[in-house]
């Protein structure tokens, strides 16, 4: 990969908090860590293709090893994912373990296993967090994109939260040209239950590739987004998903920054570190934690990490009057859409980009690895009450049940 030619860093700048972390932290300050790949959903935008288990995922003991390297590190908190990484055997006992060795825990979740016994011990914690996905405010929206059932597990663990008095959990929310009419709608289920609500961005990662032209956002409702935003910054999260639109005027809170590999990167399940949750690709991997040095060698010292933490020139984007305010968008988006990443973003909302995706776009890259199910999954039942498996690492590859 070829990452935007360096230029020297403006005196005028060196003050601000964006141009230090721009050059890389000693740590990260958001660490994206998929424990599996094994989900019983197959939703049509998943970013890693989830679904089934790699049999090559990291054990017990190799987790509690990357917990280990975290706590010296001194980060602060870890953002465990997926899949589901609820339905890992070892799931709550790497929390634990986690938490013993002042790591926090923020997890993402479709809820298919907060049952009132598993809220009640995350009420209890104050060091774990946990993050609800929902995609639609109501049924019809959410199970489109989700899968048949999902909408009523996820609301059902956000009543189990509620009952265990879990006070300021989050719904996490993809903005798609779906539910873009709903924001309100979702601030106020959030509000019922007494959590927060998170917006992120629709990227065109994984399976988000294939649907990435019919969901994401069209042009009106990122102007809609954008105002909604600036109404409610400060009481909604978007975890920098937006900078991007930033470039309408007022800046959204945040860095506005593309922190990939600077501040933020990716652990997968078998141990690969990527620059970007977003970014699951060959093209920026930078190791991997079973390698001599393990993680702590890889943020520190990997080319790829050292070669984006130079800095940018911006490309054709520092032309644009917009540019300190977004500085050319998405790294991930402009990939995985074939666009050059010292050019536009796809959603540049100065419409900077919309003849280059005119253009044919049937050579864009793929993501690197499809653990999607093998059978007819999408659109099924969500399954309930899935079997617990006792091994550390399975046997196989699973084709249909994410734990078979």
């Amino acid at each position: 990969m070829t990452v935007p030619s360096v230029a020297p860093p403006s005196p005028a700048r060196t003050g601000r908090l964006v141009d230090h972390f721009q050059h890389g932290l000693e740590a990260p300050i958001c660490l994206t860590w998929e424990l599996t790949y094994a989900c019983n959903l197959a939703c049509v935008h998943c970013l890693s293709s989830s679904g089934r288990r790699d049999p090559r995922e990291l054990t017990t003991d190799e987790c509690k090893m990357v917990i280990d390297e975290l706590e010296r590190m001194q980060v602060f908190y870890v953002n465990i994912g997926g899949g589901e990484p609820t339905v890992r055997p070892d799931f709550w006992e790497l929390v634990d373990y986690a938490t013993a060795h002042q790591v926090g825990v923020k997890f993402s979740t479709n809820g298919v296993r907060i049952t009132p016994d598993a809220a009640r011990r995350l009420a209890a914690s104050d060091y774990v967090d946990v993050q609800l996905s929902l995609d639609g405010a109501t049924a019809e929206v959410n199970d489109a994109v989700r899968g048949e059932g999902s909408y009523a597990t996820v609301l059902q663990a956000m009543e189990n939260l509620a009952a265990a008095g879990f006070a300021g959990f989050k719904i996490s929310v993809v903005a798609t040209r779906h539910n873009i009419g709903q924001l309100d709608a979702f601030k106020a289920l959030a509000d019922r239950y007494g959590a927060q609500l998170r917006l992120t961005r629709l990227r065109p990662s994984g399976r988000g590739a294939d649907v990435w032209d019919e969901l994401h956002p069209a042009a009106a409702q990122q102007r809609q987004l954008y105002d909604w935003l600036v109404e409610h910054g400060d009481e909604v999260l978007t975890g920098d998903s937006f900078f991007h639109l930033s470039a309408y005027g007022e800046a959204l809170p945040g860095l506005n920054l593309c922190g990939a590999g600077r501040v933020v990167c990716l652990i997968d399940p078998v141990g690969e570190v990527y620059a970007c949750p977003f970014a699951i690709h060959d093209a920026f991997r930078a190791g991997n934690v079973r390698d001599e040095g393990g993680f702590t060698r890889v943020w520190r010292s990997s080319s790829l990490f050292q070669e984006l933490r130079q800095p940018q020139t911006g490309g054709a984007c520092t032309k644009c009057s917009a540019f300190d305010a977004c500085r050319g968008g998405c790294m991930a988006a402009k990939f995985f859409t074939g666009l050059p990443l010292d050019g536009p973003d796809p959603e540049c909302v100065q419409g900077h980009a919309e003849a280059a995706l005119a253009g044919d776009r049937s050579s864009a890259p793929r993501p690197s690895e499809d653990h999607s199910h093998r059978g007819p999954v999408r659109g099924q039942p969500v399954l309930l009450g899935l079997p617990v498996r006792r091994e550390s690492r399975p046997t196989r590859m699973c084709d249909e049940s994410p734990l078979a």
